[in-house]
């Protein structure tokens, strides 16, 4: 089994909402300081259903990163966590891309690699939240695509796949190689062990700019957009609190059920 797997560094979603700022001249969102970014956790769910396989049947694991001042001890994680190579599309052209120049410059990569069974994406990216990248790549490549994917066994050149519907699980079967975007029910990914880890530090991965890998830059990053960015904003919350009176408990809670009805709460 060749496995790839689609990760992205990310700003650490669980930074303080204080932190985050926009840039609303350039439509950009502003770094958090002192924060350091890290992989996407979606595409951590990738990497460990691509383990598991692994586990199982044995093969190997090639993580995909694109994007630009990737620091070598955040895109290292899947190499710590078990795969076996990581490729790293580097360059200032693909900066500033959205899903589909995002996945045409991926897919240009993967037939580069040339050898793979099975392509694994996160459900989404915790930045945009999109989750159109995989399903891109499968368009363009013309292979079989499922998402929202909770479960692979793989055998005999199919996976049997369980993917989550919204009141459950279907089981597909899908002849390989295909495209799946693994959501967080596939299992917590494991953490990397203190070998993994500095197995990962004498790993360099391979770098790639777009004329190694055969990209006109107009076909990538901000230049093949296919969409445009009107506004990005962060959302005023506003409220008003009326404090509901009364004599006793009952009557408050009379009241309040009075003002609801009014408002037509109910």
């Amino acid at each position: 089994m060749n496995m790839i797997v689609c990760v992205k560094q990310v700003i650490d979603p669980e930074a303080p909402p204080a932190t985050f700022k926009i840039d609303t001249s350039t439509n950009q969102v502003v770094p958090p300081a002192g924060m350091s970014p890290v992989i996407d956790p979606y595409g951590e769910y990738a990497v460990e259903a691509a383990l598991k396989i692994k586990d199982a049947v044995g093969g190997k694991i090639t993580a995909i990163s694109l994007g630009t001042n990737q620091l070598r001890d955040v895109v290292k994680k899947p190499l710590s966590m078990g795969a076996d190579e990581l490729v790293l599309l580097e360059d200032e052209a693909y900066d500033g891309g959205d899903s589909f120049s995002t996945a045409f410059a991926l897919a240009a990569v993967i037939k580069k690699i040339g050898e793979y069974d099975l392509i694994l994406c996160g459900r989404e990216a915790s930045d945009w939240n999109a989750g159109q990248v995989g399903s891109g790549i499968a368009e363009i490549l013309g292979l079989p695509s499922i998402t929202l994917v909770k479960k692979i066994d793989v055998a005999d050149g199919k996976a049997r796949i369980e993917r989550l519907t919204s009141d459950g699980y279907e089981v597909i079967e899908v002849s390989l190689p295909a495209v799946v975007t693994v959501s967080n029910e596939i299992g917590e990914p494991r953490y990397p062990t203190i070998k993994g880890i500095m197995g990962a530090k004498k790993k360099d991965p391979t770098v790639w700019t777009p004329a190694d890998v055969g990209l006109d830059p107009a076909q990538i990053g901000a230049a093949g957009r296919k969409t445009k960015m009107l506004k990005l904003f962060q959302p005023a919350h506003e409220g008003q609190v009326e404090i509901i009176e009364g004599e006793s408990p009952e009557e408050s809670a009379a009241n309040l059920a009075s003002k609801l009805r009014e408002a037509k709460i109910f």
